[in-house]
């Protein structure tokens, strides 16, 4: 019975191939649970995290090149016509770069992730951040699948060099309608060398302000104040004029205040006085850099400019709000009058007097 033939195979043969297959997938699965419990274990014992990590990021590609083997294996061992062979060593070999690329590409992206890569440079300067580890992680990503899509393409007999020369009018015109694309890919990569900012940052770009989320390939996520995401292609942001406040040592603030026309030479001077005094009730302004000038006459008031510097690791919003009340609690405990836009009409009463 078991030589009987079926398709020019005995039915042994077809056993002994499927038999083949069945082992190769109880292999992967006891290959899944050694990696999930004893090298795991193993690596936590030793505290090689990066270990640990990194095998579990190439396990399914490892997984998906024993079965591949084993099908191929499995197949080539039948008797097939020659163009039946070909096509099975053509999709082997195709499908074993495209698995080598994902194997690749998963283990830069969890060494990346962990920062190994990285870690030299950090000790020696501070040309990466980590918080940028996401671009760098989309870049290499598109890099290792080009690659490996290019060699799976010449493996199965196309010639990549040909194409490219017949594409090349039409790449010309796919490149000017992708110009925009282009333009943010590296923006991306100026961002990114220039480290102009980095995720978690707070930014002020034209105007917009908010606290940075994603810095991707295409464009930036930013997160306003409001709780929206602003969305901006790289391109504007390498021409914007950029604030990163995150990086400022303190948060400069200007007041304008202004007083009534009654308000004499003495409480003009104590006002100063009184913002001068601030830092000693508010604990988050700065005591140096901090001016109170009787900056001009205005049409209806007496203007006091008012600048002091709140420090970085305080909330701005709430120590402005501070310094505010206090400012009217002193103000109105000293009798100063703010003043609000005024008018005064002097008419003039001219009697007809006549003449006789």
């Amino acid at each position: 019975m078991l030589d009987t033939i079926y398709y020019d195979n005995s039915l042994k043969d077809w056993i002994i191939s499927l038999s083949i297959i069945i082992v190769a997938f109880i292999v992967c699965k006891i290959m899944a649970f050694l990696n999930s419990r004893l090298v795991k274990k193993i690596a936590d014992t030793r505290n090689y995290p990066y270990e640990g990590l990194c095998l579990k990021s190439v396990e399914h590609p490892i997984l998906l090149g024993v079965i591949l083997f084993a099908v191929w294996f499995a197949l080539k061992r039948l008797n097939m016509d020659g163009n039946m062979h070909t096509l099975i060593s053509s999709s082997f070999h195709i499908l074993t770069i495209l698995n080598a690329t994902w194997f690749v590409a998963r283990l830069i992206t969890s060494l990346v992730e962990e920062g190994i890569i990285l870690s030299r440079y950090r000790e020696d300067s501070k040309m990466f951040d980590a918080k940028l580890l996401p671009l760098i992680k989309r870049c290499l990503n598109v890099i290792v699948w080009l690659i490996g899509t290019v060699m799976a393409m010449n493996n199965a007999g196309v010639k990549v060099s040909t194409l490219l020369g017949t594409l090349g009018i039409g790449g010309i015109a796919f490149a000017l309608a992708a110009q925009d694309t282009i333009k943010n890919i590296f923006g991306g990569i100026t961002i990114f060398i220039d480290r102009t900012f980095k995720i978690g940052d707070t930014i002020n770009v034209n105007g917009i302000e908010g606290t940075v989320e994603d810095i991707g390939i295409r464009s930036t996520r930013i997160r306003a104040y409001d709780k929206r995401i602003i969305i901006i292609p790289n391109y504007k942001l390498t021409d914007a004029l950029i604030t990163n406040i995150s990086r400022e040592h303190a948060r400069r603030v200007v007041t304008t205040l202004g007083l009534t026309y009654d308000t004499d030479y003495s409480k003009m001077q104590y006002a100063l006085e009184l913002l001068k005094k601030i830092p000693e009730t508010i604990r988050n302004v700065h005591r140096r850099d901090l001016y109170a000038t009787f900056s001009e006459f205005g049409d209806s008031a007496l203007i006091i400019t008012f600048i002091y510097f709140i420090k970085k690791t305080a909330d701005i919003r709430e120590t402005v709000s501070a310094v505010n009340f206090e400012i009217l609690r002193t103000f109105n405990e000293a009798g100063l009058n703010f003043a609000f836009p005024t008018h005064t009409v002097f008419l003039e009463n001219n009697r007809e007097q006549s003449v006789k």
